[in-house]
């Protein structure tokens, strides 16, 4: 690229810098999913926008006609394409339907979300709200006339269940052939932090490994993106309804539960005197007075004894890695007689071998044990089907509700059991 068209070039990035910017500081969910595309400009190939998951590609003339909303717009829209998994869904769909099926599904979660898209070439029809692309795709006529303003990049029109020519893209630089998801590897680190560079060549598809190992790192990606707006109070419903869809099905509860664990870990360093024996110098020590956790079953009946035995087995497994304390109660509609169970560390935690249970579900008899017994937890886990009464307010700790069926919670964070 010539001094001149980086000269020409710099007041782009500049739009696209402080476009990812004002998404970081208004939306965090969708800031925090934007950086991990490095940008990348592609005029001599790229109309509008594209993705392969793995960058963000503009044509420098497209960005130059947008405001900063909408250019806020086309940066989310191909961050969630990649969150969303669309590359590794298709399974054999017809390329073209499948695209369109995917802007539809993209755009309405961004509109709903108040965010501003370009004036022309959306795709966002009402009737297809709260559905997912698979569910849009039938709908979809195979001779649709509908476009995307995008190119998605995840593979090719050659590949089985594509019908598309992929020489077939229109001539308004205001669409492409479709908006796209995810491949393969790490971002290169220096752009991840905002470096951008060009791109003259379209970037060859991947291959079906390369896809999949990709889709796998945004699935995580999005789960730490949400789960830190979360704990901000900077996630709006609408994206957490989305967000809860479509990790319920994808991430292993017992890896979520990890990962709540982990973050509430409270290790930190220690200035306290070490002995003189020691030595006369006085250094930092990573120091860790572990967590306080609060374990509730649900005994009403819903829950079979084969998966309380396997939550309980999981926390004594994580419990010894995060060098945990476990209280353990079991709660119909009251709090178990013979509740609690302590467990340090250090302890095998096994499920009692009498539970009273199989009355109604009431969940405010937990939460009025641990005020009545003045306990501060880090953490309060619920394993439940979240059929029952809830307290009207949230407590001052962290709560997770481990989930089974499609019960919904009023507040903590929900993790779908699969």
């Amino acid at each position: 690229m010539s001094d001149a068209d980086d000269a020409a070039l710099a007041p782009i990035l500049t739009k696209l810098a402080a476009a990812r910017t004002r998404l970081i500081m208004e939306r965090p969910f969708l800031g925090s999913l934007v950086m991990h595309l490095p940008l990348k400009a592609a005029p001599d190939w790229c109309r509008t926008t594209a993705t392969d998951a793995k960058a963000f590609y503009f044509n420098p003339g497209f960005i130059d006609n947008l405001n900063l909303a909408q250019t806020q717009f086309v940066l989310a829209h191909e961050a969630m394409h990649c969150a969303m998994g669309h590359d590794h869904r298709r399974n054999g769909r017809i390329k073209r339907r499948w695209d369109v099926a995917c802007e539809h599904a993209v755009n309405l979660v961004l509109i709903e979300d108040g965010m501003k898209p370009p004036l022309h070439g959306i795709l966002a029809d009402q009737n297809y709200m709260t559905l997912s692309a698979e569910e849009i795709y039938p709908m979809i006529p195979d001779d649709t006339p509908e476009e995307s303003f995008d190119e998605h990049l995840f593979d090719d029109d050659s590949q089985t269940g594509s019908s598309s020519d992929p020489n077939d893209h229109p001539e308004d630089p205001e669409k492409g052939d479709a908006g796209g998801a995810g491949q393969s590897g790490e971002t290169d680190p220096q752009d991840r932090d905002g470096g951008a560079g060009s791109a003259s060549e379209r970037p060859d598809p991947m291959t079906p490994s390369e896809r999949e190992d990709l889709a796998e790192q945004w699935k995580n990606r999005l789960a730490a993106a949400a789960q830190a707006a979360r704990q901000a109070g900077k996630l709006s419903q609408s994206m957490l309804r989305w967000v809860d869809d479509l990790l319920a099905p994808s991430l292993p509860w017992r890896a979520l539960l990890a990962r709540f664990f982990v973050v509430n870990q409270r290790d930190d360093y220690s200035w306290r005197r070490p002995s003189r024996r020691e030595g006369d110098a006085l250094l930092p020590r990573l120091s860790s007075d572990g967590l306080e956790v609060i374990a509730a079953i649900d005994t009403s009946g819903s829950i079979s004894d084969e998966e309380l035995r396997e939550f309980v087995s999981e926390l004594d497994a994580l419990k010894g890695q995060v060098r945990a304390r476990v209280t353990l109660l079991a709660c119909d509609n009251q709090v178990d007689v013979n509740a609690p169970w302590e467990f340090e560390p250090w302890d095998t935690m096994q499920l009692p071998s009498e539970l009273d249970g199989g009355g109604g579900t009431d969940f405010r008899p937990v939460f009025d044990w641990v005020e009545a017994e003045n306990r501060s937890p880090n953490l309060l886990v619920y394993f439940t089907d979240a059929e029952g009464g809830f307290p009207k307010v949230a407590p001052n700790y962290p709560v997770i509700w481990l989930v089974k069926g499609k019960g919904q919670v009023p507040w903590g964070e929900r993790v779908q059991l699969n």
